[in-house]
């Protein structure tokens, strides 16, 4: 691979995306290093005062500050968005970063969203609580409906903004429904595909407009750093987005980048063999609990529409038992599977949404979403699935399942 070939898209548009997610947007210093540089930097010089003034004019190419530009970072930006098909991105710091940015940066008091019901804790802060403070109306629907999106859609409409797998619902909406809806009425869709990845589905080739991320899940996926990006049409990103990230900057660390550039060289191999994990361990507590909400088995109601989307679905799952105090017994029982709030790791984690990820969404809230007290979020990591298994097993029976 020469120096700049990640970056050139004449070559790197022949390429599939088990290659772009190990080469994809990789530049090379003159010294030819083949991992990607860490370029640990918060500024950058100019041979000459004529040069700063024509880069910040944006009349020349080149770096000026680590808020807007750093080479290691562009590398990561550049990867994702050929990953995701998209013409490009911006990475932030974290996902919620992210999050509130895409959704900021385009919106503005007098106008309106409409934002799927089943969603992380904080982005239902966003919508619920964030965005009227600033005059930001918001409607939220059941987004497995197609039809509540468009039966609230209202002429101040500008954003649709939904999860799809849901978290920790696993709700899956039909994407080309959705995303054609606001295409037809001038609508900027929005889907946060942080349980997916554009390693199992890519929202773009059904119709979405921008995709964000939190990258801390599954691209990097090995539980060390935050992370956040945002993809688009290059108008939106330098027009509408930048304008916001240059001025508030929500900016990704360039340490940061490079561990997500990392990770994303083994996301096809981890979120394969941890789909199918998840499949053989929901096959199992199928069998062993109330309710199994898994998109990836045929007992759920969207199954056919998930897979019509995903290439698999993923790594992450929810289940229900009877009450708070059996789930959080079951979670003192294990043994193998940590107790952890996070998901996408290569370890197998599981927690209590209502008391974790959920605790600041108010009661009534949490049941509109559909999450219950008796219901547990599991992220299958990259153990044998048959261990992983074998903790649930003694688990479930020291709670009387």
């Amino acid at each position: 691979m020469k120096r700049k070939a990640g970056q050139d898209p004449s070559i790197t548009q022949h390429w599939r995306p088990a290659t772009l997610a190990v080469r994809g947007g990789t530049a090379r210093s003159e010294y030819g290093e083949t991992s990607e540089a860490l370029f640990l930097t918060s500024g950058y010089t100019y041979d000459k005062a004529a040069d700063a003034a024509a880069r910040f004019a944006g009349e020349q190419e080149g770096m000026t500050y680590s808020r807007l530009q750093n080479p290691t970072v562009e590398m990561l930006e550049k990867r994702i968005a050929l990953l995701e098909g998209a013409e490009a991105c911006r990475t932030m710091a974290s996902g919620m970063a992210a999050m509130t940015a895409v959704l900021l940066c385009q919106l503005q008091a007098g106008d309106h969203l409409v934002g799927g019901r089943a969603a992380f804790g904080s982005c239902r802060w966003l919508t619920d609580t964030l965005l009227p403070k600033f005059g930001i109306a918001t409607t939220i629907v059941d987004a497995r409906d197609p039809q509540q999106f468009l039966d609230a859609v209202r002429p101040e409409t500008k954003v649709f903004f939904f999860e799809t797998p849901a978290n920790p619902t696993m709700d899956v909406v039909d994407l080309r429904a959705v995303c054609a809806i606001a295409r037809e009425r001038g609508i900027t869709s929005v889907v946060d595909n942080a349980f997916a990845t554009a390693a199992l589905q890519r929202p773009m080739d059904f119709g979405a407009d921008v995709t964000a991320y939190s990258a801390t899940k599954m691209m990097d996926g090995q539980g060390r750093v935050l992370a956040g990006a945002v993809c688009g049409t290059q108008d939106f990103i330098d027009n509408t987005l930048l304008p916001f990230t240059r001025n508030t900057g929500p900016t990704l660390s360039p340490f940061n980048a490079w561990v997500v550039l990392k990770g994303l060289e083994t996301l096809d191999l981890r979120i394969t063999r941890q789909s199918e994990n998840a499949l053989k361990v929901g096959r199992f507590l199928e069998a062993r609990v109330p309710r199994i909400l898994h998109p990836g088995l045929a007992s759920h109601p969207q199954h056919d529409l998930a897979m019509s989307q995903m290439v698999a679905t993923g790594p992450i799952f929810a289940f229900e038992v009877a009450d708070r105090a059996q789930a959080h017994g079951l979670l003192d029982a294990l043994a193998l599977v940590d107790i952890s709030n996070n998901i996408g790791d290569s370890r197998s984690l599981m927690t209590h949404p209502a008391s974790t990820t959920h605790a600041g969404v108010a009661e009534d809230k949490r049941i509109e979403m559909g999450v219950t007290e008796g219901m547990l979020r599991l992220n299958v990591g990259l153990e044998d699935a048959q261990d992983v298994i074998d903790d649930l097993d003694q688990a479930l029976r020291q709670v009387g399942l």
